[in-house]
């Protein structure tokens, strides 16, 4: 098991090889995953809702997700560590773009960046790849402008919206991304545009036509039960095993079962008898 690279990851495609994907936050779920052999880690701003309860994305600082990355990136060794650029971190102006994605690779130690959009952010995409930060693009559903579009619903159902995310997959393309995330597509437009790109894409209800696969690994794991996307599958219960754990434990702490003796340390009798003494 190797140490994936942006440049292993765009390899892969040309070798008609799928990539993984998965998101972390903690050093613990990072470490179980990159054992596991996934070959990306996301720290996405999804971490916003499955970490800190928020009810969408958009209130996710770039604080916290360095936090979050400096975390995973002590725990992953061979997975490549993609960072989330939050909402307005690469919106206003192309310095403050490259200041805060170089916060993420530089203190956060992430190997390349996401931002989400198309030909609106081309220029800071263009900059940042000029300034030697490698990205992943992110097309369709695009969390951050859940408002924009209205809430969360399945993206280029029309012409005009199938286009759009066709010419902006090429235009990302063309300005430099080693890969595309495409969220919320249908399946037929997702395989149509990994055939028309040369760089990877990574799906996410986006059907099995796209080079890749990226999923909430608290959602595929049934950890966050809030809210469940079609496209989700839940690979175990794990949230039913927590649960289990802990009502035996509140179970064995109140009828005295746990600690037993081999969970204890012992002590000189002798000592226990002098202190007994003390006045």
């Amino acid at each position: 098991m190797g140490k994936n690279t942006v440049t292993s990851i765009m390899k892969l495609k040309k070798e008609n090889k799928k990539i993984t994907m998965l998101t972390a936050y903690d050093y613990s779920t990072a470490k179980l995953l990159d054992n596991a052999g996934v070959n990306c880690l996301l720290v996405g701003d999804s971490l916003g809702m499955v970490m800190l309860g928020y009810e969408n994305t958009l209130q996710v600082t770039l604080d916290d997700i360095l936090h979050h990355t400096k975390a995973v990136s002590r725990g992953a060794k061979n997975a490549l560590i993609i960072a989330d650029m939050p909402f307005l971190t690469y919106h206003l102006d192309t310095y403050e773009t490259i200041k805060n994605a170089g916060k993420l690779i530089q203190n956060g130690n992430a190997h390349a960046v996401k931002l989400e959009g198309g030909k609106e952010v081309v220029d800071k995409i263009e900059a940042l790849v000029k300034a030697q930060i490698p990205v992943c693009g992110h097309l369709g559903l695009t969390p951050q402008s859940v408002n924009v579009f209205g809430g969360f619903k399945v993206q280029g159902k029309d012409i005009k919206g199938a286009k759009k995310i066709i010419e902006d997959a090429k235009l990302l393309e063309q300005k430099g991304v080693f890969a595309i995330v495409l969220e919320a597509v249908p399946y037929k437009l997702a395989k149509l545009i990994s055939k028309e790109i040369s760089i990877p894409t990574i799906g996410i209800g986006a059907g099995n036509g796209c080079d890749g696969q990226v999923l909430v690994t608290q959602d595929m794991l049934g950890m966050y039960s809030d809210f469940t996307p079609k496209f989700v599958k839940k690979y175990k219960n794990i949230a039913k095993d927590i649960t289990d754990a802990v009502k035996t434990y509140i179970k064995e702490v109140k009828n005295g079962e746990f600690p037993r003796k081999e969970h204890t340390f012992s002590i000189k009798e002798e000592v226990i008898n002098e202190l007994k003494d003390i006045k």
